[in-house]
Order: C-alpha cells, then sequence, then structure tokens
C-alpha cells in the first residue's frame, strides 16, 4: 500500500476529526463521505473500532502499515505502557519532530524536507524520514537551506511550543528532550484500541 495522496478532508470526514489539520470543508460537512453521511450502516463491530482506531493514527502520522506494525512490535517490548510507548516512538520519528518544531506546517511535508537533505540531526544530514530520535538529540535546519520561503513561512505562521521540545529561533535548530507523556501528546488517538488489536 502506497501513501494515501488523494482527498484530505473525505479522510478527515470518515473519522470526523481534522486529522491533517484546520479543515473547512469537514466544519461544512461534519458526517462520513458517501450519500448522505449513509446514515443507515450497520452498527461497527468490536473489531472494525479497533481497526478504525489503527486507520486514523495511520493516517493522522503517515505511516505505512509495515511500518506501524514494526514500531507496535518495538513498543510491546519496551517496559511500560505499550499503548503510551507507540505513540511515543511515532512522536520521536525525524518527520514528526520536523513538523512539531513548525518547520513545516504538515507532517507531509516535514517528510519531504527530510528526504530532501534540508534537516540535520546533531550537526549531520539524515534524509530518512522514520529516524528516531533520542533525547538531547539536536535537529536543525542545514546551513545552506535555512533561507527556502517554505521553511521561514512555516515559522512564522506555525510557531508551536511543547514540553517536551526546545526550540532555538535565532539558529534554527530545536533540541528533543525527552519522550513526552501521553497526556501531553495532542492527538485524540485510542491507542489502547490498536494494541487490542494487534494483540488478538
Amino acid at each position: 500500500m502506497a501513501r494515501y495522496i488523494g482527498p484530505k478532508s473525505k479522510i478527515a470526514r470518515k473519522f470526523r476529526d481534522p486529522i491533517f489539520g484546520p479543515d473547512k470543508y469537514l466544519e461544512k460537512k461534519n458526517y462520513p463521505p458517501g450519500q448522505h453521511g449513509n446514515s443507515r450502516r450497520r452498527k461497527t463491530s468490536e473489531y472494525g473500532t479497533q481497526l478504525q482506531a489503527k486507520q486514523k493514527a495511520k493516517y493522522t502520522y503517515g505511516i505505512l502499515e509495515k511500518q506501524f506494525r514494526n514500531i507496535f512490535h518495538e513498543a510491546s517490548r519496551k517496559k511500560g505502557i505499550t499503548g503510551e510507548n507507540l505513540l511515543q516512538l511515532i512522536e520521536a520519528r525525524l518527520d514528526n519532530v520536523v513538523f512539531r518544531f513548525g518547520i513545516s506546517p504538515s507532517r507531509s511535508g516535514a517528510r519531504q524536507l527530510v528526504l530532501h537533505r534540508h534537516i540535520t540531526v546533531n550537526g549531520k544530514v539524515v534524509n530518512i524520514a522514520s529516524y528516531t530520535v533520542k533525547p538531547g538529540d539536536i535537529i536543525g535546519v542545514r546551513e545552506k537551506s535555512k533561507s527556502l520561503f517554505v521553511i521561514t513561512e512555516s515559522l512564522k505562521s506555525n510557531a508551536r511550543n511543547f514540553s517536551w521540545l526546545e526550540w532555538d529561533p535565532e539558529k534554527l535548530q530545536g533540541k528533543f528532550l525527552n519522550m513526552p507523556s501521553r497526556d501531553e501528546i495532542p492527538e485524540n488517538i485510542q491507542e489502547q484500541l490498536i494494541v487490542e488489536l494487534y494483540s488478538k
């Protein structure tokens, strides 16, 4: 399965949640796509609810099935709550960290910046979007890329502040302080349902 590149509002309507950011179309039509929201749909089964929770997380973070499954297996091997471990590992992906810092207005844009070698980790260019950032790592914009319009405009309008991140606007770099706790992660994801799905 390739990455989804279709209409984002359609997916947001499916989950009734602006998972790709503010969505005026979703506000107007806050019901599932289809003929008038297909109000006569059958009640979703337990499996269906769990699957939907996983799909929502995958679309939100832009992760493919195989990658998502691998992250889950890694989370289940770690000490602590598997669901929280899962979200922490996803939050520590380089593309997500770039997005959280506001270097890009979207996760897909952040992924592109990483792949095009505009991002550094501890002073070295890293072009792997799934690279896992560790506490203490310094993530920055490569010197030659600091004047890129897409980056400067994003930082102007998308300044974000998260307790586990520390941003230096002068150097255009930030520090990944620690793994976020579950209550610090703003995404509306039911990770326990994902754990139940993979535990079957």
